[in-house]
C-alpha cells in the first residue's frame, strides 16, 4: 500500500470517525462491531477476517462531488486492497478469501439494480467459482459486516 495515503486527512477521518450513510461509525468502530458479532455468534473461524476484512478501505477512500456536498467517503474495491494488504500473511487462506470476496454478494447485488452488466457478470461469475459452503460462509459474514454497521451492541437478529 502507498504509505503516502496514510498522511491524508480521508484515511484518518474514515478510519476514526465516519464513511457514509450506510455506515454509521467510522472504520474502526465498525470493524470491532463486527467482530463483536462474531465473537457473540460463536463463529470464531471468522474472528480474523473480522478484524481485517476492512484494513485496506482507509487507503482507497476519496470523495465524488456528490461525497463532498454530502460529507461522505467512497471506498473503490477496498476489499481486494484488503486483501493485498494480508494475502502474504501467514493466515488461513479461508481468512484471505473471506476478506477478498467479502463484498461480493452485495457488489452483485449493487451491480445489478444499477444496470452495470458488465460488472454485474463478472463479478457473478467470481461468485459461481466459490464452493457452495463457502457461499454459505459469506453470506454469514456479510450479515455481520451488516449488523457491524449500525450500533455496536444492536443486533436485529440475534445468533445462536
Amino acid at each position: 500500500m502507498n504509505t503516502k495515503r496514510i498522511l491524508k486527512k480521508e484515511f484518518f477521518i474514515t478510519l476514526f470517525i465516519k464513511q457514509n450513510k450506510w455506515h454509521r461509525f467510522g472504520i474502526l468502530i465498525h470493524t470491532l462491531a463486527v467482530a463483536f458479532h462474531v465473537f457473540k455468534a460463536k463463529r470464531y473461524s471468522m474472528l480474523s477476517a473480522a478484524f481485517l476484512h476492512d484494513i485496506g478501505k482507509p487507503y482507497v477512500a476519496y470523495q465524488t462531488k456528490e461525497d463532498k456536498i454530502t460529507g461522505e467517503y467512497s471506498f473503490h474495491n477496498h476489499e481486494e486492497a484488503s486483501y493485498h494488504i494480508i494475502k502474504k500473511w501467514k493466515i488461513s487462506e479461508y481468512t484471505k478469501k473471506l476478506v477478498r470476496y467479502h463484498y461480493l454478494i452485495r457488489g452483485m447485488q449493487k451491480a445489478k439494480e444499477k444496470n452495470h452488466l458488465g460488472r454485474y457478470h463478472r463479478m457473478k461469475r467470481a461468485f459461481e467459482n466459490l464452493d457452495e459452503n463457502f457461499k454459505k460462509e459469506l453470506e454469514l459474514f456479510m450479515h455481520f459486516d451488516d449488523l457491524g454497521k449500525s450500533c455496536f451492541f444492536e443486533s436485529k437478529n440475534h445468533l445462536n
